[in-house]
């Protein structure tokens, strides 16, 4: 949504558009909660709790969509291929991730042209993950 400020044009980021923070910590943790029960997906998860790598995934989230740069401040530059490269990530692993992604952004209930915004990025962004045939 947009607003006039001082009679500047002040556009709203897609972060603060869909509710900022608690939107994006609902998002992951849903999200997790589905990969925790999945034998793909959970033994690509090092960490015995999936705490740590849902506050990853949530800070680094809340910063591509134009919040808080919490992520790069204490991860630095997100390198999401590199940082995955380590990890058999195949069609197979590309399909879970997004079935546990789409519940996650189903529940959230966004509006449909911010819910095809984000839907289009996640979908871009397992593409980009596959590193094995």
């Amino acid at each position: 949504m947009d607003q006039i400020k001082r009679g500047t044009l002040q556009t709203q980021t897609f972060y603060e558009r869909v509710g900022g923070e608690p939107t994006f910590r609902r998002l992951v943790h849903r999200f997790y909660e589905g990969v925790a029960a999945d034998p793909l997906l959970r033994p690509m998860y090092p960490e015995e709790d999936l705490g740590p790598a849902e506050e990853r995934l949530t800070l680094f989230l809340m910063q591509y969509w134009g919040g808080p740069r919490t992520y790069s401040e204490g991860r630095g530059h997100p390198r999401l291929r590199m940082r995955h490269a380590p990890f058999k990530v195949d069609r197979a692993a590309h399909d879970a991730w997004l079935r546990h992604m789409r519940d996650a952004v189903d529940e959230l209930a966004l509006d449909a042209e911010s819910e095809e915004e984000l839907w289009g990025y996640l979908v871009y962004a397992a593409e980009s993950m596959i590193n094995t045939p």
